[in-house]
């Protein structure tokens, strides 16, 4: 059965830097790779070679013009023709530069080919980030969308170039670097610490890697399942007591403008049941409710992954159960300690945690109507 290794990055240069390595480790390594540029009209074009000839170069009309019916209609069903015709060569699918790696596996979960799941045609090996060192430093601490660097699919995709960057780094398994600077590299290793970095010209490793473990958790949930979560540069704060919904709020402007990435969970002192995810880059924050807290009346265990249930019997207290905060922020040479300052006063007093849960419900909550 064919592996496929998933290449992704913003950058064109890196990205075909990684291709031409992996090309040299193995000239029969089918490359597959998809231009979206006229996706909005409802095409793309699908090129698809070896270190020796060109196999595939073709216009494909789509239903709709959206990246989901891409992975849907043609780069899924590509892995799988390719597969039979050529079931002893692996495969390397190159991502088209503003496609998020974690798309490619939430389809590769849900796809099904002639009655099987695609994973009965083909095993994901390793997921691989490659990075321009150059630009690097500069796209995460920038300000531009996509629109701004003539990188849109579609009329609504908003979406900020560093936080394209940071989901791509962040799902990867192998982060390729082709530079040996040290800024960047303590930048990655603040950023990911999880995650494997080589220089560029050691890519041939990952064709022989571990094979990808689509149950591992996103990065703003790592800390639910006991796994690592920050390294080095970054501020990790922790709590056991709740933010007050109000101080939090107020915060945030401070938070995102001291910090290159913020990640994690929380919980709101209003809102004690609901696990809540929080990412922020750039000028952006996000939050989005991520399931119950086990402690909650509701929770089922039987439905948390066996990480999620030690982690929270390991940590278990008496009161707050499972419920804690621990949030990850990376700066670039910004005051931490004000910034643990700032997140421990968005936390509930002594004196509000002294007027019981019934009373938090109370608390004016700019975030009542959320996360429901």
């Amino acid at each position: 059965m064919p592996r496929v290794t998933v290449l992704s990055g913003f950058s064109r240069r890196a990205t075909r830097a990684a291709t031409e390595e992996l090309l040299t480790a193995d000239r029969s390594l089918v490359v597959i790779r998809h231009d979206l540029s006229a996706l909005a009209e409802g095409r793309l074009h699908r090129f698809v070679c070896t270190a020796d000839e060109v196999l595939e170069s073709e216009t494909v009309d789509l239903v709709h013009g959206c990246v989901s019916c891409s992975l849907r209609e043609d780069v899924l069903p590509t892995l799988v023709r390719l597969a039979r015709a050529r079931p002893d060569a692996d495969q390397l699918l190159v991502l088209p530069d503003i496609v998020e790696p974690e798309q490619i596996a939430s389809a590769c979960v849900a796809c099904v080919i002639d009655g099987r799941p695609l994973l009965d045609w083909v095993r994901l090996g390793a997921f691989v980030t490659a990075i321009d060192g150059g630009t690097f430093v500069a796209d995460l601490t920038g300000e531009d969308d996509l629109a701004d660097r003539g990188r849109q699919t579609a009329p609504d995709d908003d979406r900020a170039v560093a936080g394209v960057i940071l989901r791509q780094l962040e799902f990867a398994d192998v982060v390729l670097v082709d530079t040996a600077d040290l800024a960047v590299a303590d930048l990655l290793a603040s950023l990911v610490p999880w995650v494997s970095r080589r220089p560029v010209s050691e890519a041939a490793s990952v064709l022989r890697g571990p094979h990808r473990d689509l149950a591992t958790p996103t990065a703003a949930l790592r800390g639910l399942e006991g796994l690592p979560v920050a390294l080095g540069s970054a501020l990790h704060f922790t709590a056991r007591r709740p933010f007050h919904p109000g101080r939090l709020d107020a915060a945030l402007p401070q938070l995102i403008e001291h910090t290159v990435r913020g990640r994690g969970h929380l919980w709101l002192a209003t809102q004690p049941d609901t696990v809540i995810a929080y990412e922020s880059h750039g000028c952006g924050v996000s939050m989005g409710a991520a399931g119950l807290w086990l402690a909650a009346a509701e929770a089922d265990w039987s439905e948390a992954s066996p990480g999620r249930r030690t982690a929270a019997s390991l940590g278990w207290d008496e009161y707050f159960g499972d419920r804690c905060v621990e949030l990850v922020f990376v700066d670039v040479g910004g005051d931490r300690a004000h910034l643990r300052a700032l997140l421990t006063a968005c936390l509930l007093t002594d004196d509000e945690l002294a007027l019981g849960q019934e009373a938090w419900l109370e608390f004016p909550d700019p975030y009542a109507d959320c996360f429901v």
